[in-house]
């Protein structure tokens, strides 16, 4: 289980920065789908040893940014964020393996 940290003026619900999960609120200890989100991410930084994923992270954002012209759009679109937002609900879905599954949404 990862450390989590309440940081009250995160600007999202919960955030994965290795090895923390970092949540806004103390009720979000609870939220089994925010917590499984932000694993998920934990394991993204793992498959590309940390500091790449952050940059890739930075790179795709940026990249659809410039092609959606909508920050909410661009953020979605991340494939970090759509193999996360597409499996937070299936908490059995880290257990089942799925290593590199950001990797097959991009293919």
């Amino acid at each position: 289980m990862a450390p989590i940290i309440i940081v009250k003026r995160l600007p999202a619900a919960g955030m994965a920065i290795f090895p923390f999960i970092l949540l806004k609120s103390e009720r979000y200890k609870a939220d089994m789908q925010i917590i499984n989100h932000e694993r998920i991410h934990l394991r993204q930084q793992l498959e590309l040893l940390i500091l790449p994923f952050y940059l890739l992270y930075l790179i795709n954002y940026l990249i659809n940014l410039l092609r959606f012209k909508n920050h909410d759009v661009a953020y979605r679109n991340i494939i970090f964020e759509k193999e996360a937002y597409q499996n937070d609900s299936n908490l059995n879905y880290l257990k089942k393996g799925n290593w590199f599954g950001w990797l097959k949404l991009s293919l």
